[in-house]
């Protein structure tokens, strides 16, 4: 997937991506991450906070946690990097100003799959996998979520979807607040980044949270050594971390080493690139991979209670027409295998979809693609899912845009936290969202 490039269209932090010069800071600025294993080791997870912890703390509290995990919700939130185009995913093919505001983009009106709930809406053909799983009840849709005043800067915006609020100072990320409140202080699992770098939403002040690309590269690489004798040196390894000893760097050592062990134990069923169901098929690249491996996780008992995973590509200034069709034909198709392969393992019930995005398109097109604009589309995906819309479509005329000619917001994204947080997770969402009673909190969940 490739974006336009622009210049405040990156990260800050260590450990984050870099930032451009007045940004905000992202949420997690300043903290450390460190190796849960040590590196020469192959290691594979990072794990953020807790610094004063070692090893084994974590050890026992993954484990803690993996024996109490069976019945744990589990929320996955997926940041479609870049402003995706709500009006090519749901095109407004029945109001009479789309043809014009988009002379080149504009998808035809018999194209596509009718949206249900609005019938002046269409699904765009690359979305199909989506508009399957809407049909089924199983996505709920919000055709015009933001907020007031919006910002049209890639990292302020999504800044401030990542802390929960409009608020440049935020510091902590909404979910990394709720893990601070009910997650544990061993258990780095908890709170769980699919890919390099931590996802800010995930940034948690008191508790520890972990990154990892993908659990099959968690590797333990060693030159000229393979097979069953590979595997008796790693058990081997393992057996050096249970002897005492009264030598302080020593006995580190040791721990680090069995904590080694005890890990790659656990992610022994991912060594092997982990199977899916009959039936179902991922799309061949790293989102599906990493939904997969998710799935997998999730069925191996690991303690996973929120997950955050980004893919990009959505910054469609220009080549519009070339280029979001196939990424969201991989996004759709990769959200469909993923909720196949949860019913199949029978951990349907248990997890939940998020689908944001820092913004929406501008109406009309540039001329081979489209700007930064304000309200934008989302998701929330399960077969607990509520499925139905959430706000309604605002109209493409001048009155029904914003002051900038922007879509206008029908729904605020603090409201659906709101809702994930009272409705999936259980708790109570003011401890978590400044001001969370001032916004409504719509029905994402069935009883």
């Amino acid at each position: 997937m490739a974006n336009c490039g622009c210049t405040e269209y990156s990260r800050a932090g260590r450990g984050l991506p870099g930032i451009e010069p007045g940004m905000p800071l992202p949420a997690g600025t300043g903290l450390t991450r460190r190796s849960f294993i040590s590196r020469v080791s192959g290691l594979a997870l990072s794990v953020y906070g807790a610094a004063s912890l070692g090893p084994k703390a974590f050890e026992a509290g993954i484990a803690a946690a993996a024996a109490q995990a069976a019945d744990q919700r589990i929320l996955v939130s997926v940041f479609l990097s870049g402003g995706v185009d709500s009006l090519t995913l749901l095109a407004p093919t029945g109001h009479s100003r789309y043809a014009s505001l988009r002379p080149t983009l504009a998808m035809a009106a018999d194209q596509g799959t009718p949206f249900a709930e609005d019938p002046s809406l269409r699904w765009h053909p690359s979305v199909a996998s989506l508009a399957t799983l809407h049909g089924e009840g199983k996505v709920t849709v919000f055709p015009a979520v933001g907020y007031d005043d919006p910002n049209q800067s890639h990292f302020t915006s999504r800044h401030y979807w990542e802390v929960g609020e409009v608020n440049p100072f935020g510091r902590w990320g909404w979910l990394g607040r709720y893990l601070d409140r009910h997650g544990a202080a061993d258990n780095p699992l908890q709170g769980l980044t699919l890919g390099w770098e931590l996802q800010p939403s995930l940034a948690a002040q008191q508790v520890p949270v972990a990154t990892v690309s993908r659990p099959d590269q968690y590797d333990f690489w060693s030159p000229g050594v393979w097979g069953a004798v590979h595997d008796r040196m790693l058990d081997a390894f393992g057996d050096l971390g249970e002897p005492t000893t009264s030598d302080g760097a020593l006995r580190y050592a040791r721990a680090q080493v069995e904590a080694t062990a005890t890990l790659r134990q656990q992610l022994q069923p991912f060594q092997s690139g982990y199977s899916t169901p009959p039936g179902v098929t991922y799309p061949n690249a790293e989102f599906g991979r990493r939904l997969a491996a998710l799935a997998a996780m999730i069925e191996g008992g690991l303690p996973l209670q929120v997950v955050a995973i980004e893919t990009g590509g959505y910054d469609t200034h220009s080549n519009q027409a070339q280029t979001l069709g196939p990424d969201l034909d991989e996004v759709s198709r990769s959200l469909l295998a993923f909720q196949r392969d949860l019913e199949a393992r029978g951990l349907e019930d248990r997890v939940l979809v998020h689908v944001w995005s820092e913004f929406g398109r501008r109406p009309q097109e540039n001329g081979s693609g489209t700007d930064h604009g304000a309200a934008g589309v989302g998701f929330v995906i399960g077969s607990r899912a509520s499925g139905q819309m959430v706000g309604s479509f605002p109209g493409l005329q001048d009155a029904q845009l914003d002051q900038a000619d922007n879509l206008r917001a029908t729904s605020d994204f603090r409201g659906t936290y709101r809702a994930l947080l009272e409705q999936w997770l259980g708790v109570d969402a003011a401890e978590i969202i400044p001001n969370a009673s001032s916004f409504t909190a719509p029905t994402l969940v069935t009883p």
